[in-house]
């Protein structure tokens, strides 16, 4: 069942994806031409945008090891 499903979700896929539209294609190379500095501001926020989810991931998983680490117990002699 598993490899069924797998070979259908591989053919819907397509092969070949565009990155970016063509509005936001043509404003980031506009954007970095002559020195401005409207691109920096972009890619600033694409970064932005990409670090989120990395960090409430690791915010959630701080928060996990926190709450379910097995402290070890001492013995006393």
């Amino acid at each position: 069942m598993a490899v069924v499903l797998t070979i259908a979700a591989s053919s819907i896929i397509p092969l070949r994806s565009e990155a970016q539209c063509a509005m936001c294609t043509l404003n980031a190379e506009n954007s970095t031409k002559e020195g401005n500095t409207q691109g920096k501001g972009l890619n600033d926020g694409i970064l932005f945008l990409l670090a989120m989810p990395f960090i409430i991931g690791a915010g959630i998983g701080i928060l996990w090891y926190k709450k379910y680490r097995v402290k070890p117990q001492r013995k006393f002699l």
